[in-house]
């Protein structure tokens, strides 16, 4: 992707979660990082690819319309006897002959290319809707892995007065990271673990880059707000130990905010739509007293701590 096309995997209209006020979310694809509870894993590879809803599948009741389409013979049957999908043909496919054929929207295309003439155009359509506080945020996937596309993006949405929000993992090169900051307003970012060792265990990178990068950008006397983000995972970074870590890695650049997060579920079903084990799918949600414990060891330290969608923002 270049600044004059983006591919996106999904644009939430009226989001109310993704920063101040009322929001279009932008999901770019793309990411540095390969999380084993991403709830988005469509959105690691930057290329469309085929996602299938076996539930939305009438094949059962008769329909082929994707086994005939489908010139690559991708498209077979289980062994249970109902349609599947051979996602060693399928991902090398860029035609999906198959999704344009299903009516039900068992199968369908994920990604789009943009221009940025025509996300603005979607922006403009939205900013009625938002109210004072409200704006765009760019997520993901890691909004960064486009830095070009992402760059042209914000620049024109500051020079058309919208707000500006990023939700990002901050692993990029930190001229690039610091250049790009320049044009946003709010930022989420993650911290999944202070070791960095267990870092890479489930994100598949060191945390190096990323703690370097947060500093970089306090140092550099951004403007912006940062709300620092942790999904609480269990037996991952939900010990004592990791928490007054992190307390006291916000203590040491003044940083006086986080958003902490429950592990969910939600993106259970994306994984099995896209052919892959979901590694937490046996894992309960993080309990409320999970939650409170990690949130009192925060505020023990005089930092704002919020609990899910529980903000002052």
């Amino acid at each position: 992707m270049t600044k004059k096309e983006g591919l996106v995997f999904d644009i939430q209209s009226y989001s109310v979660h993704d920063g101040p006020g009322c929001r279009t979310t932008v999901f770019l694809a793309g990411c540095f990082l390969n999380c084993l509870w991403c709830a988005n894993p469509e959105s690691w590879d930057l290329k469309e690819k085929i996602m299938f809803a076996k539930s939305k599948c009438q094949y059962l009741n008769g329909c082929t319309r994707c086994v005939k389409a489908c010139e690559k013979q991708g498209i077979g049957l289980d062994k249970a006897g109902s349609l599947a999908v051979d996602w060693q043909k399928c991902q090398h496919c860029s035609e999906f002959k198959c999704a344009d054929a299903c009516h039900t929207e068992a199968l369908k295309i994920c990604g789009r290319r943009y221009t940025p003439d025509e996300l603005m155009r979607i922006i403009n359509r939205d900013r009625n809707f938002w109210g004072p506080a409200g704006g765009v945020t760019f997520g993901g996937g890691e909004p960064f892995y486009q830095q070009a596309f992402l760059t042209e993006m914000v620049t024109r949405c500051k020079k058309a007065n919208v707000h500006t929000a990023i939700e990002t993992t901050a692993y990029v090169k930190t001229e690039e990271f610091l250049t790009t900051m320049d044009y946003i307003d709010f930022a989420f970012i993650d911290v999944k673990n202070m070791d960095s060792d267990r870092h890479r265990e489930q994100t598949g990178v060191g945390n190096e880059l990323i703690r370097h990068n947060i500093a970089a950008l306090v140092k550099n006397g951004w403007q912006g707000r940062l709300v620092l983000r942790m999904p609480v995972i269990q037996g991952f970074n939900d010990s004592k130990e990791n928490i007054i870590a992190t307390a006291s890695f916000m203590d040491e650049l003044g940083l006086y905010e986080i958003n902490i997060l429950p592990l969910h579920r939600l993106g259970d079903s994306k994984w099995e739509q896209l052919g892959k084990t979901y590694a937490y799918k046996d894992y309960a949600a993080t309990p409320q007293q999970k939650m409170e414990e990690v949130q009192s060891i925060f505020l023990d330290r005089k930092i704002a701590c919020y609990v899910g969608s529980d903000t002052a923002f």
